[in-house]
């Protein structure tokens, strides 16, 4: 059992993986820095700072509370359809984001592809087929 674990692990498939999760990570904490940092504020400055996030319900009915986090430290049933919203926009964002990033590296890995494609190694000397055809017609001439 422990050598078909040792196999598992050392497949290339399962490496491939952890190396992605550890890179999506990392990349996750760049994306998401890229809305909250810059993007947000700009669409922000834009909608006049408008932030959906404590727009919120009691469940129970009374909404005295100054926040949504003032709601749910005192322990308030909310329906949180502000935070809800926000998640959906920030998912929107996100999502755009990504596409642009593959999109581009896409390009640019097509444009390698193709510039590989196009350049041709010309051959140093006499191809092979060559060669064979002057070995033939110098058996030829001996004959």
């Amino acid at each position: 059992m422990l050598n078909e674990f040792k196999s598992f692990i050392a497949r290339g498939n399962v490496m491939d993986m952890a190396v992605g999760i550890i890179i999506g990570a990392a990349f996750t904490a760049i994306v998401k820095s890229m809305v909250d940092d810059l993007i947000n504020p700009i669409i922000g400055l834009f909608l006049g700072g408008i932030d959906f996030t404590n727009n919120f319900w009691v469940l129970s009915g009374e909404n005295t509370y100054a926040s949504l986090e003032a709601a749910r430290e005192a322990g308030a049933a909310v329906f949180a359809y502000g935070a809800f919203f926000m998640a959906i926009i920030n998912f929107l964002i996100i999502a755009f984001v990504v596409f642009q990033l593959v999109r581009n590296v896409n390009k640019i890995k097509d444009r390698m592809e193709k510039q590989e494609e196009t350049v041709e190694e010309t051959p140093k000397g006499p191809s092979e087929l060559d060669v064979l055809l002057e070995i033939r017609d110098a058996l030829n001439k001996s004959s």
